[in-house]
């Protein structure tokens, strides 16, 4: 999950944001890692067609099963509205079978 923050956000609030985020998803029992880093800001990214990233997560998953029911654990919905309303973010989704 490549996530892009809007406006800048203090390193406090991004921290905080992905605790929220892994909290609620290792509470759902659907995904079996996390793991969350601050992107690494290059001159590039100046030129970045589409965004430029504040933070990439991982989530390790299972199977399918496991990934599309992590779109849906509760709790999830509460924590992007708090967040969307006071940081606006976007988010891009790469799925893949596991890197080697």
């Amino acid at each position: 999950m490549i996530v892009s923050f809007t406006e800048s956000i203090p390193d406090a609030e991004l921290d905080q944001f992905l605790s929220d985020i892994e909290q609620v998803m290792r509470d759902s029992g659907h995904v079996q890692t996390f793991a969350a880093r601050r992107n690494i800001p290059v001159p590039a990214d100046d030129h970045s067609p589409v965004l430029v990233a504040t933070a990439i997560v991982r989530l390790g998953v299972a199977d399918l099963d496991a990934l599309n029911a992590s779109f849906t654990v509760p709790g999830l919905g509460e924590v992007i509205q708090r967040w969307q309303s006071r940081y606006p973010y976007k988010v891009v989704w790469a799925n893949h079978e596991p890197l080697s």
